[in-house]
């Protein structure tokens, strides 16, 4: 494990009395904040692997500009890396993390809060997946939820992290059926089914990008009696609406996939229609559908648009596909401008290209792109 300086610490109370700590940067403002730079900013962690399907996959950013992600060495391993607004690279793993090769054993970091707190999952030894927190200082908590199974990739998986604290992800039990959960700062912790998900066609399921907001609201989707797919949020009181997308088809594993929640609960995603072709949508809190295709997006059978991320202000991200099936980013502005983002190194071949994975306030996009050799490589895009 590289092991690197962590940065100063303030610490930060809220109104209600709990702390927590924020991370200072060098420079205390954003890498471009009053300097000239690239629109789009190449990157990878040193110690990534060099061979096809190997490399570096950042996963989120938050709105003081530091980005997480997970990398694979060059026997396959996965470790958690934190790239800071200057640009300084921290690898880090979890406690118990598993170390064979080509096991997809390791830790995966997933979300960073604007306090610099990180949650993932690691995969230990024995390929069982836990939750894990890891705080600026450094130090590591691993949770796993009640029902959790102990088999061969069961167990907790922690996608998100809100500025409170509150993590929320899916686990699977020992049927391998998927149900989400929400764990409070405290350790308190409660799971959860959408009402008319089924557990013997899969269950329920959270995204994996900024899908749980600061009020607590959580949003995914889930597979019925037949085996369609419907999205979900789930409200602070327990209560959930479940939804689908106008145009999305009712057929097995076709439907509504959630990929975000704001603020105000709005979702954006994308639905798959009976030509099995897929298209953005965005869905206010009051149920009002926009469509969010990008306009380069193909509309061959499989291709199309997928939302996966809107920040507070309804800025977009995502990704379509071309004719060759190669991945395109964008961004779309809350008037529904659309930005393209493709990495310059990016290959242009079959499931190659630019892969978004989310935004953050200041509408700066972080994601992967593909090169022709199939190796992932971190980018920062920025508006």
């Amino acid at each position: 494990m590289k092991i690197s300086k962590c940065s100063m610490m303030l610490l930060v109370c809220s109104f209600a009395g709990l702390c927590f700590p924020l991370q200072l940067s060098a420079q205390g403002h954003c890498e471009h904040g009053w300097f000239p730079g690239p629109k789009l900013i190449e990157f990878d962690v040193p110690d990534a692997g060099t061979a096809p399907g190997l490399g570096t996959q950042p996963l989120a950013n938050n709105s003081e500009c530091a980005i997480v992600g997970t990398y694979q060495d060059a026997n396959a391993v996965y470790h958690g890396f934190l790239r800071s607004p200057d640009g300084k690279i921290t690898s880090f793993d979890a406690p118990d993390a598993g170390t064979a090769a080509n096991a997809s054993q390791g830790t995966q970091a997933y979300s960073i809060n604007d306090f610099g707190v990180i949650t993932g999952l690691v995969q230990d030894a024995s390929n069982i997946v836990h939750g894990f927190v890891r705080y600026p200082d450094c130090h590591f908590t691993t949770f796993d939820a009640p029902d959790a199974g102990t088999g061969s990739a069961e167990g907790t998986y922690a996608y998100n992290i809100n500025s409170w604290g509150t993590i929320s992800g899916e686990y699977y039990d020992s049927a391998n059926a998927s149900h989400g959960f929400v764990r409070w700062i405290d350790g308190r912790m409660i799971t959860f089914d959408a009402p008319d998900a089924v557990a013997a066609s899969g269950g329920t399921y959270v995204c994996e990008e900024t899908c749980i907001n600061q009020e607590g609201a959580v949003t995914g989707w889930y597979y019925d009696s037949s085996s369609a797919v419907h999205s979900y949020v789930r409200w602070p009181d327990g209560q959930f609406t479940e939804f689908d997308a106008p145009g999305a088809s009712p057929l097995p594993f076709y439907g509504t996939i959630a990929g975000s929640i704001n603020q105000d609960g709005t979702v954006a995603g994308y639905y798959v229609d009976s030509n099995n072709v897929a298209h953005g949508f965005v869905r206010t809190r009051d149920g009002v559908f926009t469509n969010a295709d990008d306009p380069l997006a193909s509309t061959a059978t499989g291709e199309g648009t997928g939302v996966f991320a809107v920040n507070s202000f309804g800025a977009l991200a995502g990704v379509y596909f071309d004719v060759n099936s190669a991945f395109h980013g964008f961004s779309r502005s809350p008037s529904g401008t659309f930005d393209e983002i493709d990495a310059p190194h990016a290959g242009p071949g079959q499931l190659q290209g630019t892969r978004v994975s989310t935004n953050n306030n200041n509408g700066e996009v972080v994601g992967w792109y593909i090169d022709g050799n199939n190796l992932n490589h971190g980018f920062l895009w920025r508006p």
